[in-house]
C-alpha cells in the first residue's frame, strides 16, 4: 500500500515509517501537519492516511473529515498519546477505519496494516465482480466466463464508449456480430440506430449504391432517390460484416470516408457530412489479404485501428457447459420440448469434436436434437459427427453364392428401428436416407416399428 504518515514530531514520523517499511512492502510518505498532508493528497494517491490526532494547526480529526469527503476510497487510522474512549468513539464515527493509542508496540501496528489491506483488497475485488456482472449484463447473448472471454468483455469494455473504429476477427459462427452489438449498445450511440451490412451478400454492381447512396437518375432505373446505409447510419452505428468480401472500388471510396467523414451519393457532386462510427469484422486475415493484393493496405490500417479476436469454440471448451444449458432452454422454449440431458459419453464426445462450425453449429446440433430427440437423453450416437463411418468400413465382401438383397436391406433397416429405439427419424438419419425414403423402404418390406 501507498501510505502517508501523518506526525507532526520527526523522531515519530522516522520511526512509524522504520516500522512499516523494514516490516512490510508498503511504501511511506510523510508529512508534518494536516495541511501538508493535504497537499501531498492533492498530488497523489494514498491507499492509507495515518495520522497522529494531535498536530500543530488543524487537527488529525479534521484531517479526517477531509479525506472522508475528498478521497472517499482512502482508508485512515488515527494514533494519540492522549488515548481515551472518548477519542476513540469521536474518531470511528467520524469514519476512521481503525484507532491506535501510542506508544504502540510494532505488532499492533502491523495487525492494523493487514486488517486494512485485506479490507481492502476485498473491496477491490468486489467491486471488480460487480463490474464483470454489469459487463455480462450488457454484452446480450455473447456467453462463456473462461479465460480467453473474460480478455474479450474487458477489451469490449474499454473500447466501447468511444468512436474509435474496431476490426473484430474471428472464425466464421464464432459471433463476430454479437461482439459489434454490444460495442454499440455499451456506447452513447445505444440509442441511435445500428445497422448490418453484409459485404459478401451485395453483388459488386450495386455495392456503392448500397453503401453511399444514389440520386435520381444516377442510372437506369433509378426512378427516386435512395439512401445509402452510411447515411442512414448518421449519429449510430455500421457493421461491416466480412469487410474482405468490398469489391477494390469500394474499398477505396470507404477509405475516403473513413478519412474524412464525408459521402457523396451516386449521381452527386455534394459531399454530405455524416457521423458514423464503423465496426468491421472478418472471418479472413485482412493482413495476408493485404499481403495477396486483394485488400488495400491503407484500409487495413485504417479499420484495425482496434482489433478484437473472437476465440474459436475449440479453444474455449470450458463455455460448453454454460453454452449448452443457454442453447438448451432457448429450443426448448422455443419448441415446447423438455430441456436436452446428455449422457456421460455424448458430454465426452462434445468435449473431443473440433467444432469447424464455432458456436453456430453447436446452436444448429443442440436445435435439430431438440426436435427430433422425443425427450430422450442425448446418447453418443445421437450425435452426427459420431455418425460417420468411413466407407473403407463398410466394406462387406460378397459371398461367392452372392446374397439375397432384399433380405440384406429388411436387416438393415431393422437393425436401425432397434439401435434408435424405433425413432423413425433418428433412424433414418443412421442410414443416411431422408425420411420419405426411408419410410418408403419400410412400407417395402413391411417392417412396423414394433416389430
Amino acid at each position: 500500500m501507498e501510505i502517508l504518515i501523518v506526525e507532526d514530531e520527526q523522531q515519530q514520523r522516522e520511526l512509524v515509517k522504520s516500522i512499516i517499511e523494514q516490516n512490510s512492502d508498503h511504501q511511506c510518505q510523510l508529512a508534518e501537519s494536516a495541511e501538508a498532508a493535504i497537499r501531498l493528497l492533492e498530488q497523489r494517491r494514498f491507499d492509507l492516511v495515518l495520522s497522529d490526532w494531535k498536530l500543530n494547526g488543524a487537527d488529525g480529526l479534521y484531517l479526517l473529515e477531509q479525506v472522508k469527503i475528498n478521497y472517499p476510497h482512502t482508508s485512515f487510522v488515527l494514533m494519540t498519546a492522549y488515548g481515551s474512549i472518548s477519542h476513540a468513539v469521536a474518531s470511528m464515527r467520524s469514519g476512521a477505519d481503525d484507532y491506535l493509542a501510542k506508544p504502540f508496540e510494532k505488532e499492533p501496528l502491523l495487525f492494523a496494516l493487514a486488517k486494512l489491506e485485506n479490507a481492502r483488497l476485498l473491496t477491490e475485488e468486489n467491486n471488480q465482480l460487480k463490474q464483470q456482472v454489469v459487463v455480462r449484463e450488457s454484452l446480450g447473448n455473447i456467453i462463456g466466463g473462461s479465460a480467453k472471454m473474460q480478455t474479450l468483455y474487458q477489451q469490449i469494455d474499454k473500447v466501447s464508449n468511444t468512436d474509435i473504429t474496431v476490426l473484430i476477427h474471428g472464425e466464421s459462427g464464432t459471433g463476430k456480430e454479437l461482439v459489434a452489438q454490444a460495442l454499440h449498445k455499451r456506447s452513447e450511440r445505444a440509442d441511435k440506430k445500428y445497422l448490418v451490412v453484409n459485404c459478401s451478400a451485395i453483388p459488386e454492381t450495386l455495392a456503392e449504391t448500397e453503401l453511399f447512396g444514389a440520386e435520381k437518375g444516377a442510372y437506369t432505373g433509378a426512378s427516386q432517390q435512395k439512401i445509402g446505409k452510411i447515411e442512414a447510419a448518421d449519429g449510430g452505428t455500421l457493421f461491416l460484416d466480412e469487410v474482405a468480401e468490398l469489391p477494390a472500388s469500394i474499398q477505396a471510396k470507404l477509405l475516403r470516408f473513413l478519412q474524412e467523414g464525408t459521402i457523396m451519393r451516386v449521381g452527386s457532386t455534394e459531399e454530405i457530412t455524416v457521423d458514423v462510427r464503423v465496426i468491421a469484422a472478418s472471418h479472413k486475415s485482412l493482413s495476408d489479404e493485404v499481403d495477396g493484393g486483394r485488400f488495400r493496405e491503407d484500409l487495413f490500417y485504417r479499420l484495425n485501428i482496434i482489433p478484437l479476436s473472437v476465440p474459436p469454440l475449440r479453444d474455449r471448451l470450458d463455455d460448453l457447459p454454460e453454452l449448452l444449458d443457454h442453447f438448451c432452454l432457448k429450443y426448448a422454449k422455443r419448441h415446447q420440448r423438455k430441456p436436452l440431458v446428455f449422457s456421460k459419453s455424448a458430454m465426452q464426445s462434445l468435449y473431443q469434436h473440433t467444432w469447424p462450425g464455432n458456436i453456430r453449429e453447436l446452436g444448429n446440433l443442440i436445435e435439430r436434437l431438440s426436435v427430433m430427440n422425443d425427450n430422450q437423453p442425448v446418447t453418443e450416437q445421437d450425435l452426427p459427427f459420431n455418425q460417420t463411418v468411413k466407407s473403407s468400413e463398410l466394406l462387406v465382401e460378397l459371398p461367392a453364392g452372392g446374397i439375397n438383397w432384399d433380405d440384406y436391406e429388411k436387416s438393415i433397416l431393422q437393425q436401425a428401428l432397434k439401435q434408435s429405439r424405433n425413432n423413425k427419424s433418428k433412424a433414418a438419419k443412421l442410414l443416411g436416407l431422408n425420411y420419405k425414403a426411408f419410410l418408403y423402404r419400410l412400407d417395402k418390406h413391411q417392417i412396423s416399428s414394433s416389430d
